[in-house]
């Protein structure tokens, strides 16, 4: 069986529709022969930021069994269509992974003709795959679920949990005598290396593209805190990177934050294992899942979201981490002193987080229900 999955982004670009699509890819080709279409690897007519028109899939999609589209994909989500109009034989598959909010006046005008098909598009599609049935009851396309919810399905996303895991040190054992000796080098870092410093982390792209990340909201949150003892560790890049710089130093938050690029594997894993508490303060539905939840869950790092559709059904609020107001800086403040203050919860919580990951989010589970879709 031929499968053509077609996407607007791709690894090395760092963005959690490319990275899911690349694990979608890899995971199905245990069984299928996959061919992955983006902007890299065929040629566009026209592109504009992640938009872009893959127009030789015209032809080129014909002879696949089975098309596994990534949306939105702005541009070649029309191409899509058309192909569908004149080919019957490729059944489609559409993986809903957000609404796209707050676009500019010309990328809406760019994305007017796919807004117009979107409907007729889903109307086409056989199935459609979402990480979160929630999401989808409160997206933009609430109305057509609501109408076809035999035509959905639930697949959450999942990462490779041997390389997200917990550092050796704070790996779970049965073994008492490990379990003892870890709690005393645990005890002797906390107090005398760390100094009862917690690290904080935020992980996710800062260009323009991903401005719902909300790095701004939790800047002017932990502003709030600068009583407590505590660090905040920034990872990604982008082109409002310098924005961000500039509004931590302005803050007087210079000595608190670092701003660590873009990372390799290695290093973002070692950046997980090393936080006290993950971060992720979207402030709209751009943000429908949060890849960067379940790697940190996965090496048994408590996190803190926002109370968004979709984002909010990866862990459970009080369990694994906590919840906050979409965009409220206070809400933030507030839950972050909370944390800060009470050291007993990120041990609780950090046990919690791993097992979770380890029940809900490896890849045997995704690749199960997957490679269902397809039988």
């Amino acid at each position: 069986m031929k499968i053509a999955s077609v996407v607007c982004t791709f690894p090395p670009y760092a963005g959690g529709i490319g990275n899911s699509a690349k694990t979608i890819s890899q995971l199905l080709q245990a069984e299928y022969e996959v061919h992955d279409f983006t902007p890299f690897t065929t040629r566009p007519w026209l592109k504009h930021g992640h938009g872009s028109v893959l127009g030789s899939l015209l032809w080129q999609l014909k002879d696949f069994d089975y098309i596994y589209l990534h949306y939105p994909y702005f541009g070649t989500d029309a191409i899509i269509w058309l192909s569908r109009l004149f080919y019957k034989k490729p059944k489609l598959i559409i993986h809903y992974h957000m609404d796209v909010a707050g676009l500019s006046p010309f990328a809406q005008v760019l994305s007017l003709p796919s807004r117009l098909i979107r409907n007729s598009l889903l109307q086409q599609a056989d199935l459609i795959v979402s990480a979160s049935l929630d999401y989808i009851k409160h997206s933009q396309i609430k109305n057509y679920y609501a109408a076809h919810p035999e035509k959905f399905r639930e697949i959450p996303f999942a990462i490779d949990l041997h390389k997200f895991q917990p550092s050796k040190l704070n790996r779970a054992t049965e073994n008492q005598f490990l379990v003892k000796a870890k709690e005393m080098v645990n005890f002797v870092k906390k107090k005398f290396i760390k100094r009862d410093r917690s690290d904080l982390l935020f992980v996710g792209g800062l260009d323009s593209a991903h401005y719902f990340k909300g790095v701004e909201i939790l800047l002017r949150a932990i502003a709030g805190l600068t009583d407590l003892n505590f660090t905040l560790t920034i990872v990604g890049d982008g082109d409002r990177r310098s924005v961000y710089e500039s509004l931590a130093f302005r803050l007087g938050l210079a000595k608190r934050v670092t701003f660590a690029g873009k990372l390799a594997d290695k290093d973002l894993v070692r950046a997980y294992q090393q936080a006290d508490l993950l971060i992720l303060p979207s402030i709209n539905s751009n943000e429908a899942f949060g890849i960067v939840l379940i790697e940190a869950l996965a090496c048994g790092v408590p996190v803190m979201a926002s109370d968004l559709p979709g984002v909010r059904s990866v862990f459970t609020d009080g369990q694994e981490g906590f919840l906050v107001k979409a965009g409220d800086i206070t809400d933030l403040e507030e839950k972050l002193r909370r944390y800060l203050s009470d050291h007993s919860l990120s041990k609780e919580m950090s046990l919690k987080a791993r097992q979770l990951a380890e029940t809900k989010y490896s890849q045997a589970i995704m690749s199960e229900k997957l490679l269902s879709l397809f039988k």
